[in-house]
């Protein structure tokens, strides 16, 4: 049976819950004073020990909401694995991770330990070794490790599951179960889902007991999102009116939704053979491939990303510009969620969706939420097809060398900028891995930037680099 929270008061300081001194006086720090609306309808709940369902849009304020429930419960004296956290994508888990140990950083000996796929077994299997309070990881990794007899899960009292959804999309549901076999039966558990497919109800029939079910609106002010919506033909039609529509806008950064991998696949190709700044990111990427192709939209060095729903979900991506869904998305939920990546912390966002006659039955639903008539609206001008794309601001250098060598971006940036250098300003973001960094430079400057590293030091030595295509 599950019970539903509603009318909770939005406005309700966090200093109202009756959380740890330690977490209350580290919010203050942090400039958190009222609690978002999951986070007020949640919490409450959650220290009280109780199972919750949690559904909210990504943004919404939900990694604060569990996070705070297990850094509440956890005893620290007990160097244990107290809580789980189980993350659909390597990216999600990070910044999961991050999150809760920025919530903790008033409660001293406080160990997160991340395990996901994607990145060596050595390094993980050492820091086991050590042992931690909270492990967040990905079910796979998760299962391997478990399966090796390297994770004990005995002592876990908190199981948190972070885009519930979108790991059955991606098929971990024999994970899942594998995992929830080997915890203790009589534990919190805690649900959090963008959507809320049959599955998810039949998984939370089966792992939880009584749950409170807490829904907040997946909308976002009208105001700060512009929607549009365009009637099309044929692929050729759809085709020309993305084109159209990118060459009219021509925005900084942009993703463009695809229902399937084949599609997101063959719309960034005819994208890239007509001149467009683009990636493609879906789910046949390798995880080395997918950061790199994450890590140059996050930079601003490719304008646009097209993607499928499933690779896109748990995503941070910031101050987009504009989001085109190329076909009406398979529900409702799944088209709010799509839009809502634009028009963020306030920003003004545009949201344009191309249709057809076939699609009747899903554009009256998106009517009924909406409260308004959807009606088909002029495509820019033909002309504009003679014109040529946006190009990026930035592009981005990789460098052979990363945490292994030592490097900071403090190095780079000082190579960067040091003597006959370029200037501080055409510099962007800067990200380094165990054995690679990359950074990002106007494109006006790359060919004197990468000079500079490959001609110069680094920490005394000589590192090879490219420009990334």
């Amino acid at each position: 049976m599950t019970q539903t929270v509603q009318n909770t008061d939005a406005q309700a300081p966090f200093s109202s819950l009756n959380l740890k001194t330690e977490l209350l006086d580290n919010l203050k720090t942090m400039g958190y004073d009222t609690m978002t609306p999951i986070q007020a309808q949640s919490l409450p709940a959650i220290l009280n020990g109780e199972d919750v369902i949690g559904q909210g849009k990504t943004g919404s304020g939900k990694t604060a909401a569990f996070g705070l429930g297990l850094l509440h419960k956890l005893d620290v004296k007990r160097f244990r694995i107290q809580s789980l956290v189980l993350c659909p994508t390597r990216e999600l888990a990070d910044q999961v991770a991050k999150e809760i140990r920025t919530l903790a950083r008033g409660i001293h000996n406080i160990k997160v330990l991340t395990l996901c796929g994607g990145v060596p077994m050595g390094p993980q299997i050492g820091s086991l070794e050590h042992g931690a309070h909270i492990i967040v990881g990905t079910p796979g990794r998760i299962i391997d490790h478990l399966d090796r007899g390297r994770l004990d899960l005995e002592n876990v009292n908190t199981l948190v599951l972070d885009e519930a959804d979108r790991m059955l999309e991606m098929g971990f549901q024999v994970e899942l179960e594998g995992i929830m076999e080997r915890m203790p039966i009589e534990r919190q558990t805690l649900l959090f889902s963008a959507t809320f497919p049959e599955q998810i109800q039949s998984i939370a029939d089966k792992i939880m007991f009584k749950p409170v079910m807490v829904k907040v609106a997946s909308t976002h002010a009208t105001s700060s999102i512009e929607q549009h919506f365009y009637q099309v033909g044929n692929n050729n039609d759809r085709m020309r009116a993305l084109k159209l529509l990118l060459l009219q806008y021509r925005p900084e950064s942009a993703v463009v939704f695809c229902n399937t991998k084949r599609e997101t696949k063959d719309v960034a190709a005819q994208l890239r053979n007509d001149g467009f700044s683009v990636v493609a990111l879906h789910g046949d990427l390798e995880q080395r491939d997918r950061d790199v192709t994450l890590l140059q939209f996050a930079n601003k060095s490719v304008s646009i990303m097209v993607a499928t729903d499933v690779a896109a979900r748990g995503l941070d991506i910031d101050a987009l510009d504009a989001v085109i869904n190329y076909h009406v998305a398979y529900d409702t939920e799944v088209h709010i969620h799509r839009i809502g990546r634009t028009g963020r912390a306030g920003s003004k966002g545009s949201a344009h969706t191309f249709y057809n006659d076939e699609d009747g039955y899903k554009i009256a639903l998106l009517e009924d939420y909406l409260e308004r008539d959807i009606v088909n609206e002029a495509l820019p001008p033909e002309s504009l097809l003679g014109t040529f794309p946006v190009q990026p601001v930035m592009t981005t250098l990789q460098i052979d060398g990363g945490k292994k060598q030592k490097l900071r971006p403090g190095d780079i940036l000082g190579a960067l900028t040091g003597e006959n250098g370029i200037q501080g300003s055409e510099v962007g973001k800067i990200k380094i891995t165990d054995i690679r960094a990359y950074v990002a430079v106007n494109r006006k400057v790359a060919k004197k930037a990468l000079n500079k590293i490959t001609n110069g030091k680094l920490k005394g030595r000589s590192y090879r680099a490219w420009e990334l295509r």
